[in-house]
C-alpha cells in the first residue's frame, strides 16, 4: 500500500529542503553559535529544549507562548547594553528593541519606547532616534508591525543573541535573509 498523497510529498520535500538548509548554516557555526541560533529557534517557536535519553530519541516539547521570553528580569538595560557592546546606532535600536521584548514583555514599540529606554540605559543620546529605528529596519533588525509599530526581526534576535562576539552577530544576521531569486527559482520548478 503505497501513500501518494500530493499534500504529504510536498511538505515531505518542504521539510527535506529546509534541514538541507539547516545542516549547512548549522556547519558554518561553531558549537556556541550553533547552540545559540538553535536556542533562539527554540525561543522563537515556542520549543521547549529537547531532551536526549541515553539511547532513546530525541523529544521537543512546545511550551506556553508566555514562557518564551522568560529571562532573567533583573538584568537593567544599562548592564544589558553593557553586556551586548553595540557599536553603532542601529545595533543599539537592536539591542534596545531584544531588551523590550525579553525583559519588558513589550515586543511592538514606537520610536519613543526605544528613546525612552536609550535614557533609561543612560547611553548618549540617539542623534536621530526616527532615522536609527528607520536604518535599523533597512539593515533587517527590526521589522514593521501592527498599526505602524516596529518588534524585532528573528534575524535582529539571533543578531543580538550573538553579541558581543561580532563575527557570530554578523553570521547570523546574514543567514537570517532570504536568498535573492529564491522566488523565481521555485517558480522556474512549478513551470517545469
Amino acid at each position: 500500500m503505497e501513500n501518494s498523497n500530493p499534500e504529504n510529498e510536498d511538505r515531505l520535500g518542504l521539510l527535506s529542503e529546509a534541514l538541507t538548509e539547516t545542516v549547512a548554516v548549522f556547519r558554518k557555526l561553531d558549537d556556541n553559535g550553533r547552540a545559540r541560533l538553535f536556542q533562539t529557534l527554540a525561543t522563537l517557536f515556542g520549543i521547549k529544549s529537547p531532551t536526549a535519553e541515553p539511547s532513546g530519541p530525541t523529544t521537543a516539547t512546545f511550551s506556553d507562548p508566555g514562557e518564551r521570553f522568560s529571562k532573567e528580569k533583573s538584568l537593567s538595560p544599562k548592564e544589558f547594553l553593557m553586556k551586548k557592546q553595540p557599536l553603532r546606532d542601529v545595533e543599539r535600536v537592536a539591542c534596545l528593541a531584544y531588551y523590550l521584548g525579553h525583559y519588558r514583555d513589550q515586543p511592538h514599540f514606537k520610536t519613543l519606547d526605544i528613546s525612552k529606554l536609550n535614557t533609561e540605559a543612560a547611553q548618549s543620546k540617539l542623534s536621530n532616534a526616527a532615522n536609527a529605528v528607520n536604518n535599523a529596519t533597512k539593515y533587517g533588525y527590526l521589522a514593521p508591525g501592527t498599526k505602524g509599530m516596529k518588534q524585532l526581526s528573528a534575524g535582529g534576535e539571533m543578531f543580538v543573541e550573538a553579541l558581543p562576539d561580532r563575527d557570530a552577530a554578523k553570521a547570523a544576521l546574514a543567514h537570517s535573509r532570504p536568498k535573492r531569486g529564491a522566488k523565481r527559482s521555485q517558480k522556474r520548478k512549478k513551470a517545469d
